[in-house]
């Protein structure tokens, strides 16, 4: 998908996150939470810009999922214990849940195309396709991007009011 499609994913995915959120009573982490899971929902495709990487390769599998989720969790301790802002593992386990979420909403929007993914290497070349469309296709990234704001809305309002 494109970059349009991959936001709308990251919205459908952390839109039941995001409510839960609002409706604890935690309005600055629904939104910090989104924002993250929104600006690296592209992260993925940064294999496009590294030579003799793979489009689809090492950066579409759970490994870097887990690898992503890592890495903002230690952010989100580091800030934690510099700002002695809240909880230092709720908050690591919370920037581990949106890293792995924008990368994991990536991979779903890549799994709807011809292309597919290949998630379990080096472990399974198994390959995942729905191929319901190609990447390039205008509509269904606008559609998914309006799925994910419609989502995100209806979430907001269910549980904020």
């Amino acid at each position: 998908m494109y970059r349009t499609g991959h936001y709308g994913a990251a919205l459908l995915v952390y839109a039941p996150v995001g409510g839960a959120l609002l409706a604890a009573g935690f309005e600055a982490a629904a939104l910090v939470g989104g924002a993250v899971v929104v600006g690296l929902s592209g992260l993925p495709d940064v294999d496009q810009r590294i030579p003799f990487v793979e489009h689809r390769g090492p950066t579409h599998t759970v490994g870097f999922l887990v690898l992503v989720g890592l890495a903002i969790g230690a952010a989100a301790v580091a800030v934690s214990q510099a700002t002695s802002v809240g909880r230092t593992a709720v908050l690591g386990a919370f920037g581990f849940l949106v890293g792995g979420l924008a990368v994991g909403s990536h991979l779903l929007a890549d799994a709807l195309t011809p292309m597919g993914i290949t998630p379990f290497r080096p472990v399974s070349d198994t390959h995942y396709t729905v191929s319901l469309t190609r990447a390039d296709n205008a509509v269904a990234n606008y559609f998914l991007l309006g799925a994910g704001v419609l989502a995100t809305v209806a979430t907001a309002l269910v549980a904020g009011g």
